[in-house]
């Protein structure tokens, strides 16, 4: 399976401002004194290989939207938040107006997950099928009102493409787009779910707008069973540990602790962290990475768990 990140970030999406920019300039204009770099690709080769990714990079501002590709022939996804606009462009821009079908899973339907739905290119065109899978007995009403007036100029029905919704057992395993997909209860406002996706015999875990609550034993052995030995976990770290357990708790998400701990029980192989938070910039995203990598490396025992951040145009292979 390949896993690709279109929108990472959580709430609500965010753009980098005119002193974000400026700070990376001088950033890298400061990593660069001394050096001879005459030539682009000495530039280049400098940005690549020498400045921090924070600094050579961004991690985006886009909200959730993750692709999950089988090489089945179908387009795969979880959550449909901004990151489905650029997605969308980029299969258009691969097969122009040739029929797709997507299948979509949506964790929940707060709208950083699924505002990017009227700006996704495909479904204005005809032939197109996508067919969006949840656990909400309200799925299909919050996707038709959101496209109602005075919210946006085009009604559900006026769009091209055929759109299936499809609703899922928590709990059961499911065989669709060629994945068994079981479905699991997470807690946030509203209800949201995870998702274990399993393939080829390899496993991935979404699971996204969660919180974990650390004196509940019983939910802490759930998901760690959930996780379990999975080869990748995208895991909802939008808050520092002190946060989720003090002024932002009941507000539905976790914390990169959190993340380790679970992955460490559930003998997961890589956590992802996903979900950011929007005030957090791309040095702060790297500064907690870093903060995450030592706690992991200080608390492990016989096993190894492998820890990135997840950004905009991320790719990982499981």
């Amino acid at each position: 399976m390949r896993i690709r990140f279109w929108g990472t970030r959580g709430s609500l999406p965010v753009s980098l401002t005119a002193a974000d920019i400026k700070d990376k300039i001088v950033a890298a204009m400061l990593g660069a004194a001394g050096k001879s770099l005459r030539t682009r690709p000495e530039v280049e080769s400098f940005v690549e290989r020498e400045l921090p990714f924070a600094v050579s990079h961004t991690y985006g501002g886009n909200s959730s939207c993750v692709e999950i590709d089988i090489d089945s022939g179908d387009y795969i996804l979880c959550d449909l938040g901004t990151g489905a606009r650029p997605f969308g462009q980029h299969v258009i821009s691969k097969k122009g107006a040739t029929p797709n079908t997507f299948h979509v899973f949506m964790s929940h339907l707060h709208w950083d997950h699924i505002m990017g739905f009227p700006f996704f290119a495909p479904v204005y065109i005809p032939g197109n099928r996508i067919v969006i899978y949840g656990c909400h007995a309200a799925m299909e009403e919050a996707f038709r009102r959101q496209h109602s007036a005075p919210c946006f100029p085009v009604d559900f029905a006026g769009l091209g493409a055929k759109v299936e919704f499809v609703r899922l057992e928590p709990g059961k395993h499911h065989r669709l787009a060629g994945l068994v997909v079981t479905p699991k209860l997470q807690r946030h406002t509203g209800g949201s779910y995870g998702y274990r996706f399993e393939h080829g015999g390899k496993v991935v875990v979404y699971s996204t707008d969660s919180e974990h609550k650390t004196d509940d034993a019983s939910s802490t052995q759930e998901f760690a069973d959930f996780f379990r030995d999975a080869d990748l976990v995208i895991f909802d770290a939008m808050y520092s540990l002190a946060d989720a357990v003090s002024v932002k708790e009941d507000w539905g998400h976790s914390s990169n602790i959190v993340g380790i701990e679970l992955c460490q029980l559930a003998r997961a192989k890589h956590l992802c962290m996903f979900h950011h938070e929007p005030v957090n910039s791309d040095a702060k995203i790297a500064s907690v990475l870093q903060e995450t990598l030592r706690y992991e490396e200080i608390t492990r025992g016989d096993h190894t768990l492998q820890i990135s951040s997840a950004y905009d145009g991320m790719e990982i292979v499981v």
